[in-house]
């Protein structure tokens, strides 16, 4: 390259630069202004906050967490059982015989 292109390529170089470093600093302002924690290059929070707010906030949402994972079985438990009963050959047959004497008599 010849100095008179690295002259011409300096402005957008340094335009380049001012827009990367900008782009950082408008990130990081974003992510502390929204209650994210700051990262460093191996992704751990620089400045991790565990206050006894949010202590108490994660100790109630793994007790609700807890109640809902449970609810949710029994549902499962109480749908398995009336799959069981549709399927069931017997209650299909029910069903033949209700609407056959709901029929009407000639």
């Amino acid at each position: 390259m010849t100095p008179e292109m690295l002259e011409a390529l300096a402005p957008a170089a340094s335009i380049i630069g001012v827009i990367g470093v900008g782009g950082w600093v408008l990130t990081t302002w974003m992510r502390v202004r929204h209650g994210y924690p700051l990262e460093n290059s191996w992704g751990k929070a620089v400045y991790p906050r565990t206050s006894s707010e949010e202590l108490e906030r994660i100790k109630l949402l793994s007790q609700e967490n807890a109640q809902l994972r449970a609810e949710l079985g029994s549902i499962k438990d109480r749908l398995g059982n009336v799959e069981r009963i549709v399927t069931d050959s017997g209650y299909h047959l029910n069903q033949q015989i209700d609407a056959l004497r709901e029929l009407p008599r000639n």
